[in-house]
Formats: structure tokens, C-alpha cells, sequence
């Protein structure tokens, strides 16, 4: 058991699947791309965590030859998401991950803002804190995070996925059920991911996501 585990969700970088809002920028075949380097920026962040260990959560084909690829080489496990929307896909991983290890932190792996010392400080919150989040700057989320004993999973439960009022309607959720803010669960400074082609250009601006190999 270790004491911290970071889990990724990530999508087979299919042509014409993945990332599709960025086509009309990179077409197909440059959104799969991309999807393919924001998940291996993200493995390179979570695996530099001291002491974690990191897996890879699929959606779409698992044994997709870039994942296999990203599995070899940062030594991971690649998983497959369960059925059901991305609510019950995040409480199985994280309570599969529980089962294993004192602490998980699931994030997307479209957040190329992302760097080792924001997962560093999402799981030292969780010293104290049931439950971390990491909120989106278009209202959602981009990472959650429990310890053992402490996850509130009917919080994903029935939620309107990317829409603006993710994290609000999780806060009211968990404020129903008598959690405090800043004891019972802990948010960490908001981070942006990307969706549009306006968010890529910004990764390639602003973040050490590269766009071509070694992925």
C-alpha cells in the first residue's frame, strides 16, 4: 500500500474521438495528438510526486498503442473506466484506489497547467481534510481527492457534468451534509483545462507542454 496514489483519467487519442473541440484548429488527427501530449505531460507530473504511484484510468480501447506506450514507459498501470457517467466512473476509481492505498488523487490529464508541486499540495491537504478539490476556472473541477474513511461519493451523484455550477452544486452538496469548508474538505487555488482551441494555444504558451514527440 502506498501512501499516496495518483490516478489519471485519460481517452484513447482516437482521430476524430478525442478532443474533438480542438479539430477545427488541429484537425482530427492533430486532436488526437494533442490528446496524446496532455496525457503525457500529466504522467510526467504525477509520476515526479515523491513516494506515489500512478495509474492510468481509459476511456475508449485500453490496449490503444499510445497508452500501452505511455504504460512501459512511466511504469503504470492502465485501467479501464468502468460504464455510467463521469460521476460513477470517478467513485469507482476512487474507491477501488481507497481499497488499496491511504490516499488517491484522480485528475484529468487535459490540465497541462498542472505541475508536481500542485499534486504535492493536494495530497498534504488531505493531512487533515476528508476530501480536496481542485477547481476548474469554467466552474468544474479538475481534481478530487480522499483519504481512506473519508470519501462522499453521493456527491458525484446526478450532477450536470460540464456545465458551470459543477464545483458550486458539490459545495452545496457537501455543506447538506453538515461538511466544512476548509476542515472537512479543502480547495486548492482554481486551474484552468483545456476544451477549445484558445485553451491549447494557451498550454503551448504558458505551460511545458510540448506538442510533438517523444510521446
Amino acid at each position: 500500500m502506498s501512501v499516496i496514489h495518483v490516478a489519471i483519467f485519460t481517452r484513447a487519442p482516437v482521430a476524430g474521438v478525442a478532443k474533438t473541440r480542438l479539430i477545427p484548429l488541429l484537425g482530427a488527427e492533430g486532436a488526437a495528438r494533442a490528446q496524446q501530449a496532455m496525457t503525457w505531460h500529466m504522467l510526467e507530473m504525477a509520476t515526479a510526486l515523491p513516494g506515489a504511484s500512478v495509474s492510468l484510468w481509459c476511456a475508449g480501447d485500453v490496449a490503444h498503442p499510445f497508452l500501452q506506450r505511455c504504460s512501459a514507459h512511466f511504469h503504470v498501470e492502465c485501467v479501464p473506466q468502468c460504464d455510467g457517467d463521469l460521476g460513477m466512473r470517478m467513485a469507482d476509481c476512487l474507491r477501488r484506489g481507497l481499497a488499496l492505498h491511504e490516499r488517491v488523487l484522480l485528475a484529468g490529464s487535459d490540465v497541462p497547467a498542472f505541475t508536481t508541486a500542485d499534486l504535492a499540495h493536494a495530497a498534504a491537504a488531505l493531512d487533515h481534510a476528508r476530501m480536496v478539490f481542485t477547481p476548474a476556472e469554467d466552474g468544474g473541477y479538475v481534481l478530487v481527492g480522499a483519504r481512506q474513511g473519508g470519501l462522499e461519493a453521493g456527491c458525484f451523484d446526478d450532477v450536470k457534468w460540464g456545465g458551470p455550477d459543477v464545483m458550486a452544486e458539490t459545495r452545496q452538496r457537501l455543506a447538506t451534509r453538515r461538511w466544512r469548508i476548509g476542515h472537512d474538505w479543502r480547495e486548492m487555488p482554481a486551474l484552468w483545462d483545456v476544451d477549445t482551441p484558445a485553451d491549447f494555444e494557451r498550454a503551448l504558451a504558458e505551460t511545458r507542454l510540448r506538442a510533438g514527440p517523444p510521446y
